[in-house]
């Protein structure tokens, strides 16, 4: 069994824990603060993806949002491969009932993203990547979206749970007036997929973690797309302020965020 296809039975196995277990959760808790939430079903499902790329790859390296610490360039310098795992991305949206999460596997070897899978368990959407390989969306090949101007852009962006809020508005009161809409979806993983698959035309978002862009950055690279920090350096496994486009709009929009005090 290759990388790509372990990253897809256990994304989808965790999947099938987090669709059966929608509506029924057990508990609710916060971490860095209180828009910051992890349930027990988090925890399982990222237990069901260490169970099963483990069993395949003992020696790999699992950086997941539920169990990890330090910092992913450290722990990429001293593994080969890193799994970066986020179990249950859009978990206020699962708490609230909302159907719009996923599931977020992107591999790294040597500080380069090799794989990526996202599975959304309630539209049973599985979208894939491999480097050099393209993208896919249940097993089709996807590429981004043709857009060469803002204002011809659906957009999406997200409020971060840390001190990005303001920064977070100031870059949507500045856009919203030039582009088509706004969406504010809650699962940057799921939204980067639907920005390779040519449903939203850009997506920015500030002070975000590895598991949050690691497979959807791949996805969206593969995709025929761009992704860089805000001020246009391209991307790394420890980027934190984000933007990913179909790249005809790419500077554009970070131009945009400079002049609106939005790059974080």
């Amino acid at each position: 069994m290759n990388i790509q296809q372990t990253a897809i039975d256990a994304a989808k196995q965790a999947g099938e824990l987090i669709r059966e277990r929608a509506g029924n959760i057990a508990s609710v808790e916060t971490k860095s603060s209180l828009f910051d939430l992890v349930t027990d079903v988090d925890k399982r499902a990222e237990g069901i993806i260490r169970r099963v790329v483990s069993e395949v790859y003992p020696d790999h390296c699992i950086f997941g949002e539920e169990s990890s610490d330090g910092d992913v360039g450290d722990v990429s310098s001293s593994h080969e491969y890193v799994w970066i795992v986020d179990p249950l991305d859009g978990t206020t949206n699962f708490v609230h009932g909302v159907p719009f999460y996923c599931v977020s596997i992107g591999v790294v070897h040597k500080k380069e993203l090799v794989a990526g899978g996202i599975y959304d368990p309630m539209s049973d959407e599985l979208f894939t990547a491999a480097k050099s390989e393209g993208a896919y969306l249940n097993g089709r090949l996807m590429r981004v979206s043709g857009e060469k101007r803002i204002a011809e852009s659906l957009l999406a962006s997200d409020f971060p749970a840390n001190e990005y809020r303001q920064a977070t508005v100031n870059g949507m009161l500045k856009l919203s007036p030039l582009c088509r809409n706004i969406r504010t979806a809650g699962s940057t993983a799921l939204e980067l997929a639907y920005v390779a698959a040519g449903r939203f035309s850009g997506y920015w978002e500030l002070g975000l973690k590895p598991w949050d862009l690691a497979a959807g950055v791949l996805l969206v690279q593969e995709a025929g797309g761009r992704v860089s920090d805000t001020l246009g350096n391209p991307y790394t496994i420890e980027t934190s302020h984000v933007v990913a486009t179909n790249g005809l709009i790419h500077e554009e929009l970070i131009g945009h965020l400079a002049e609106a005090n939005a790059t974080g």
